[in-house]
């Protein structure tokens, strides 16, 4: 069965924005990779010092195929050095992996397939 790490900001760690009803559309998301036979793992980064050693250690878990980086790393510009580090950080953690972008919180299975 294919793996597939999504990794993506936490909602809940984005001040004005609802975190809970934000995390059930991820977690739905989420869900939908089970109904394409594909193990899938989410990783959710506060934007503070813990974002790097989250994303190492999500990376480290498993030998994935694929990495979906979320729009929400890599959409707004003042984030850039952030979605720089990710590219990085799956090269150098996850280096077998492709690496996938999704346009929203509801297409990372469609992003991730292109890769499978």
């Amino acid at each position: 069965m294919p793996s597939v790490l999504i990794l993506g900001i936490d909602p809940h760690a984005v001040q004005g924005m609802d975190g809970d009803v934000i995390r059930a559309a991820l977690d739905r998301e989420l869900a939908r990779f089970g109904e394409h036979d594909i193990d899938a793992s989410m990783a959710l980064v506060a934007l503070d010092e813990s974002a790097e050693s989250t994303m190492v250690s999500a990376l480290s878990e498993s030998d994935w195929d694929v990495v979906v980086v979320g729009g929400g790393i890599r959409k707004p510009e003042p984030l850039l050095p952030l979605f720089e580090q990710v590219v990085n950080l799956v090269r150098r953690y996850a280096p077998n992996a492709a690496i996938a972008f999704n346009t929203s919180g509801g297409d990372s299975v469609e992003a991730a397939k292109r890769w499978l």
